[in-house]
């Protein structure tokens, strides 16, 4: 079995990156929705909670596991790998070098929490794959908090995206990278606003295809015989994570997945 786990409800979209290429896979996903968001807490803490939910994904029966949060990845990944070590820990970065790769304007920006923002791996990333461009890293605080409320977007909410991202377009950007993986679901109210040379960076689909490479075909169909079972758990209320699938698009997984769970690792 695969586990995935995240803060809240951001790290879906990695789960259902896996899942479409896994469609047998027997997956758990974890929202630690009791703490979400990481992006504000301190390193210390995130760190605490990453060991705690990757120790109990262990114990459910995942062969693998899936750090689906960007803050979590930057703080905590090398902890959690050190921690346990013999299964595979897949984390989620940054979509800087394919950004950088493939800019024509050598401009491109990152949309992150304040965590990852600030963070020495995304410096590292940049210095590393970003040199030769110009990277402008843009905090968006209260972003990851508003998918989770699972409202309809209000206009003061996408005057506040609007806001983040002109300035980036007016600057000559044409990469922006989603640097939180619960931007993938703000997707709707940032895509108009950018013209046809700009696209936004997201690497759930990469992420996804590092967790077939190291044997998440053979880790998914242990757990329950490869039925295709996907268990739902959540630090708190957990019927919220149930309800979250349809809303944010995510029918098939919805059609795929048991009553969700109350868990407190």
């Amino acid at each position: 079995m695969i586990g995935v786990f995240d803060s809240g409800f951001g790290g879906l979209s990695v789960l259902d990156a896996i899942a479409q290429l896994l469609p047998r896979a027997d997956l758990c996903y974890l929202a630690d929705t009791a703490h979400v968001p990481y992006g504000n807490k301190p390193d210390d803490f995130i760190t605490g909670r990453v060991l705690a939910i990757g120790q109990h994904l262990a114990a459910q029966g995942c062969d693998l596991i899936v750090v689906a949060c960007n803050t979590a990845t930057t703080t905590a990944i090398q902890a959690l790998r050190d921690h346990l070590q013999g299964i595979p820990i897949v984390g989620i970065e940054p979509g800087v070098k394919p950004a950088a790769q493939a800019s024509q304007t050598r401009h491109i920006a990152v949309l992150a929490t304040e965590a990852t923002a600030k963070s020495r791996r995304l410096a590292h990333l940049i210095a590393t794959h970003a040199a030769h461009v110009r990277v402008d890293v843009v905090p968006c605080p209260g972003w990851a908090t508003h998918v989770e409320t699972l409202r309809p977007f209000t206009g003061e909410f996408r005057a506040e995206v609007a806001a983040r991202i002109r300035p980036l377009l007016a600057a000559g950007v044409d990469r922006i990278v989603l640097g939180c993986t619960h931007y993938a679901f703000l997707k709707p109210i940032i895509q108009p606003l950018l013209e046809k040379h700009v696209e936004l960076v997201d690497v759930a689909e990469a992420v996804a295809r590092q967790v077939v490479r190291l044997g998440g075909e053979h880790a998914a169909l242990k757990g329950h015989g490869g039925r295709g079972v996907l268990i739902l758990q959540a630090t708190a209320r957990p019927e919220r994570l149930q309800v979250a699938l349809p809303m944010l698009g995510l029918t098939t997984l919805a059609e795929r997945s048991v009553p969700a769970q109350l868990v407190r690792p």
